[in-house]
């Protein structure tokens, strides 16, 4: 189902500079003219239909001692299912997604130091039996893309 234009309204006001306050649904509802409860509701809505997958801040894990790692596997195709469902049964794991390439299978751990993400993907490689390349982040960069989801009407 696509959204409907107050959905892409919504969407669009919560791409980036969310209010830092005591009560930023409300900020956002009298900025919009709706109330509160509308917003959370629509938000809530969208995350349920799987319009929107996540929704939440993005943060520099490595300021809090951290590591972010993007790993790889070559999952045999006839296992890719079941290697994607064993890779995502961990807590760490991000997010995890099918390339057309050797290395079939990208996921991204994020771990509370280098030594847990390291433990994670010696526990990945156990139950898979596939081998794991990681490529710790040694540079953070910022890119936002931002599109705009309503055209403005004249």
């Amino acid at each position: 189902m696509l959204p409907d234009p107050q959905d892409l309204l919504l969407i669009d006001r919560l791409h980036g500079g969310f209010p830092l306050s005591e009560r930023p649904y409300r900020d956002i509802a009298i900025e919009l003219g709706w109330s509160e409860a509308a917003v959370i509701e629509r938000l809530q809505l969208l995350l349920e239909q799987g319009v929107l997958t996540r929704f939440g801040p993005l943060f520099q894990i490595e300021r809090a001692g951290g590591q972010f790692v993007l790993a790889a596997l070559a999952a045999p195709q006839d296992r890719f299912d079941e290697v994607a469902r064993l890779v995502n049964e961990s807590d760490e794991v991000a997010h995890n997604y099918r390339r057309e390439h050797a290395l079939n299978m990208w996921f991204v751990v994020a771990a509370e130091s280098a030594d847990a993400a390291q433990k994670v993907i010696h526990r990945i490689e156990q139950a898979t039996g596939c081998k794991v390349l990681a490529f710790p982040k040694e540079r953070e960069f910022f890119v936002e893309l931002r599109l705009p989801l309503l055209r403005k009407v004249a």
